[in-house]
């Protein structure tokens, strides 16, 4: 059995959105698609065709790997007060005193465009689980110890 996957209720509605989508109009979309270039003559030299079953194949890899992915899903609800760190959660950290740095602590599948992830099973991101806005833990990096220090949470 796959390990759980730790996400947020918010990345995992979207992400069963995703696969619905893809699971329904993406395979007509494509299918359609096909279909067009194969009537085009031609499959051996058929550059349209190549590149939509190319497309094919991608999305149906995405679709195994949302289709595993939410099966062994763990839904991480966060805390009732907003204050302690949990999958999903915004923080700021600061290294030595230097200015804050935002993170959004998750799976990769937490992914936003402005925020770096910090994964669940990496040391700075199990170091920061549990802690509160205030609180400094330190972690092991490559280079050695790191000291950080929450300065938000959100």
């Amino acid at each position: 059995m796959a390990e759980a996957q730790q996400l947020s209720a918010a990345a995992h509605q979207r992400l069963s959105e995703e696969l619905e989508d893809l699971t329904t109009r993406g395979r007509t979309d494509i299918a359609a698609k096909i279909e067009a270039a194969r009537a085009l003559g031609d499959l051996s030299e058929n550059g349209d065709y190549h590149a939509a079953k190319e497309t094919k194949a991608l999305m149906e890899s995405r679709i195994l790997h949302l289709t595993r992915l939410l099966d062994n899903a763990e839904i991480m609800e966060r805390t009732s007060d907003g204050h302690v760190i949990g999958a999903g959660s915004i923080v700021s950290v600061s290294y030595d005193g230097d200015e804050p740095e935002r993170f959004l602590v998750g799976s990769i599948e937490e992914q936003r465009d402005d925020l770096t992830v910090v994964s669940l099973g990496s040391p700075m991101g199990q170091s920061l689980l549990g802690a509160s806005a205030g609180d400094e833990v330190c972690y092991e990096s490559p280079a050695g110890p790191v000291r950080i220090t929450v300065a938000a949470v959100e």
